[in-house]
């Protein structure tokens, strides 16, 4: 019969965490007494030691090869632009001292680090990601220790490494920026979200409700399932062109790519037309079977075709025609939705679910019963000339941020032509199981402390308060 271990048996796991967190710990003590100008010393550091154009290529191209997912040029381009557009996002940003004062409130506002926080990341963004997390951790002077999927460590390894380097430039402590060592466990990842001070949790929904179930405070995000809504008055040319770019991005690595397209019905035709021109292919019945049980061989999402080529993914289908057309995109109609039809769900791969309905109320019905089954929370995309129907997506479905004219992707966690924070996490709010609805920034790292100080009373009298409901009910 088992039995619980008894507190005085060793613990490897939770010695060799508490080591890292005792490291982490001193680390951040020193960081605790920088100021504004040498925190974001910090920060120039650690983004720099991504975004070198040298560096930069050597993290895609590991990241490549050491999980076989997505492709080298847009991994490239993903580390720049996230990067550069996070440093945008913080540049002159407050997270030392006094950050802001509400002299009508008698409210001052001090920001404080959280202390150590540990980062669980995915294979899918294996430098990206932990660059994000690790540099909005710095600018609240926190210490930070990744837990990355264990595909992606040695692309994170070279990372932590890159970051370093950076530090000793600088002269900065090396053990605010740690790695769990290889090989991460799931005993590993859960003692350290258990020992450390905040979690920050992005990948699949196992983690992310690990870290939830952890005992301490935690940020995690929901499950993607984008779809995107083409009305009968959007431009469909440019509608197609950020369909096609947000999708094939990465090999549609992101939670936030389309994995759903609902076409009114009036527009269906030309916009099947304008993506065929751009490089995609509608596969036939048989076709599609033929996917489903490449893509699905268990009732699991395979990894032969999550972050993989679209004309790879035909080719293992056994779709040799296919193939030979070199596709960007494979388009399969779909009425469907929930476990029986898994083209209703998320896919990680350039494939795209089309569904055609009669009119916007009847799309706007599909894509909440897409998001029944999966994708609560997250994000909608609206191609549409009517900017009210965006509105009315965002009054009604349960969605976190409605994307308009975008390609999604790219525009879901802040982009240089959007007010969307950079971010690769993107929180889901309660619809997705989540605690928060934003994108992910630096902001969630920090504590703040308020001084309230006395202001003139101001009491409200009961007509004030009540008038509207007496007048409306009477005052009994």
């Amino acid at each position: 019969m088992a039995t619980e271990r008894r507190e005085s048996e060793p613990n490897p796991t939770a010695d060799m965490v508490a080591e890292l967190v005792a490291r982490a710990r001193a680390a951040q003590a020193i960081a605790d007494g920088h100021d504004q100008a040498r925190t974001d010393e910090l920060v120039a550091a650690a983004g720099w030691a991504i975004m070198e154009p040298g560096r930069n290529r050597a993290l895609a191209e590991l990241a490549v090869a050491d999980t076989g997912i997505g492709n080298v040029d847009d991994k490239l381009r993903k580390n720049h632009r996230k990067t550069l557009g996070l440093l945008r996002d913080l540049l002159g940003a407050k997270s030392v001292g006094v950050i802001a004062e509400h002299p009508e409130l008698g409210i001052t506002e001090i920001a404080r680090p959280v202390g150590v926080v540990c980062a669980i990341t995915p294979s899918t963004n294996p430098a990206a990601t932990p660059a994000n997390k690790i540099i909005n951790a710095l600018k609240g002077r926190n210490a930070v220790i990744v837990a990355p999927s264990p595909k992606g460590w040695s692309t994170c390894a070279r990372l932590v490494e890159l970051i370093h380097e950076q530090f000793r430039r600088i002269g900065a402590p090396l053990d605010l920026v740690q790695l769990l060592p290889s090989p991460v466990t799931k005993q590993s990842t859960a003692e350290l979200m258990r020992q450390c001070d905040l979690v920050v949790a992005t990948g699949s929904q196992a983690n992310v409700r690990a870290a939830y179930a952890s005992g301490t405070p935690a940020f995690g995000v929901g499950a993607g399932n984008v779809a995107g809504i083409v009305d009968e008055t959007a431009d469909v040319a440019a509608a197609a062109e950020r369909v096609m770019r947000s999708k094939t991005f990465d090999n549609a690595t992101s939670c936030s790519s389309e994995n759903s397209l609902v076409l009114l019905a009036a527009v269906r035709e030309a916009m099947v037309g304008a993506l065929r021109e751009l490089g995609a292919v509608l596969l036939d019945a048989r076709q599609k079977a033929a996917l489903q049980t490449l893509m699905w061989p268990d009732g699991k999402l395979s990894p032969a075709a999550i972050g993989q080529s679209a004309t790879l993914i035909a080719q293992r289908a056994g779709l040799p025609e296919l193939a030979a057309l070199q596709p960007r995109l494979l388009m399969v109609e779909e009425s469907g939705i929930g476990d029986a039809c898994p083209f209703s769900g998320e896919k990680l791969s350039p494939v795209i679910a089309l569904y055609t309905v009669p009119d916007f109320d009847a799309a706007a019905e599909t894509v909440r019963r897409i998001y029944a089954h999966q994708g609560a929370g997250h994000s909608v995309g609206l191609h549409s000339r009517r900017p009210e129907r965006a509105l009315q997506l965002g009054l009604t479905l349960p969605v976190s941020r409605v994307i308009v004219e975008q390609a999604h992707a790219i525009a879901t966690g802040g982009s240089f032509d959007n007010g969307l924070p950079f971010s690769l996490s993107m929180g889901c709010g309660t619809w997705g199981g989540n605690n928060f609805s934003d994108n992910l920034n630096y902001r969630h790292y920090l504590n703040i402390t308020r001084i309230s100080r006395p202001i003139p009373e101001k009491v409200p009298t009961e007509r004030e308060i009540f008038g509207a409901y007496f007048d409306k009910y009477g005052a009994h």
